[in-house]
């Protein structure tokens, strides 16, 4: 029998590094970023993510909230930070990693990151996954919204796969994803090229679902569920048939992610001073006046 707990004692209380909103008249659960202390995919944050995703999963979607059983139907994933939605792997921990030819630690980071992508792909329940992506989303954060079902962004939005920058590539479900959305002529091209891309132009290759007005990305999702509740069951039904059509296993994405482990080793001291760079650019997204969406107001 599945334990539903009071969802108003399991949520903020137990999180750091995520923050999360029950909107009640459709069902759906938010899970809002905040990761620290920059900007990227910390192992806090994708523990917390990985904990609370399983959770619904494990109870069907089921929640105690307001006093009473209710019913999780699309689960989002967006960002606290303004103006960013993820901006990847923690480069600085790669780099320690790797200088330190810790091979153990780093498929241990490869393997969390899998296990959100894979959890929030495979939804072992009757929820919708959405990404709502706004502001910049690079690398691992790219990968996270391509795993979702449904992908919503706003016009402006960045998004793209910088890995080839320091001589390696995104290993965590880009090409997988990619390759069933584009094929995988067009996925390798984005991968090889470590292009930027705007939400517009994701759009129009097909790798965006629902296209937002900037600063309208809420609205756009709100939208979208009011104007889809009705044909849930028939949207989630023909959801886990292009699953089967384009069939994705977790061996897949784990044999591809020790591929990326046995090449992030193989790096050199000009890769990693590439990466060094990008870590400031990170670090440069964070300041004291960096502000956050969702429930909490945190500096």
């Amino acid at each position: 029998m599945n334990t539903v707990v009071e969802f108003n004692q399991y949520s903020n209380l137990n999180f750091q590094q995520i923050n999360t909103r029950f909107d009640s008249e459709f069902g759906v659960m938010w899970s809002f970023m905040q990761p620290e202390p920059r900007p990227c995919f910390s192992k806090t944050c994708l523990t917390e993510l990985l904990q609370h995703h399983t959770y619904l999963q494990n109870t069907q979607g089921e929640i105690v909230s307001q006093a009473k059983v209710q019913q999780v139907n699309y689960l989002v994933l967006a960002s606290g930070v303004e103006g960013v939605f993820n901006l990847g792997g923690d480069l600085s921990v790669f780099r320690e990693l790797i200088m330190a030819k810790d091979k153990e630690h780093l498929h241990e980071y490869a393997k969390l990151c899998i296990d959100n992508l894979w959890t929030f792909y495979n939804m072992k329940a009757p929820i919708t996954t959405v990404a709502l992506v706004q502001g910049q989303a690079m690398g691992g954060g790219f990968e996270s919204a391509l795993s979702a079902h449904i992908l919503i962004a706003e016009k402006s939005t960045l998004m793209g796969l910088p890995e080839v920058l320091f001589n390696l590539f995104p290993g965590m479900g880009a090409l997988s994803f990619l390759s069933r959305k584009v094929g995988m002529s067009l996925a390798e091209k984005m991968v090889r090229s470590g292009k930027i891309y705007t939400g517009e132009e994701l759009y129009q290759m097909g790798v965006v679902d629902v296209l937002a007005e900037d600063g309208m990305g809420e609205y756009a999702l709100n939208n979208w569920v009011k104007k889809n509740h009705r044909s849930l069951n028939s949207t989630q039904a023909i959801n886990r048939a292009k699953q089967r059509v384009n069939s994705l296993t977790y061996e897949e994405l784990n044999d591809i992610t020790e591929i990326w482990v046995d090449a992030a080793l193989r790096l050199d001291e000009r890769n990693l001073k590439v990466m060094d760079r990008l870590v400031r650019a990170q670090n440069s997204k964070v300041n004291a006046d960096v502000s956050y969406i969702g429930e909490k107001q945190t500096a």
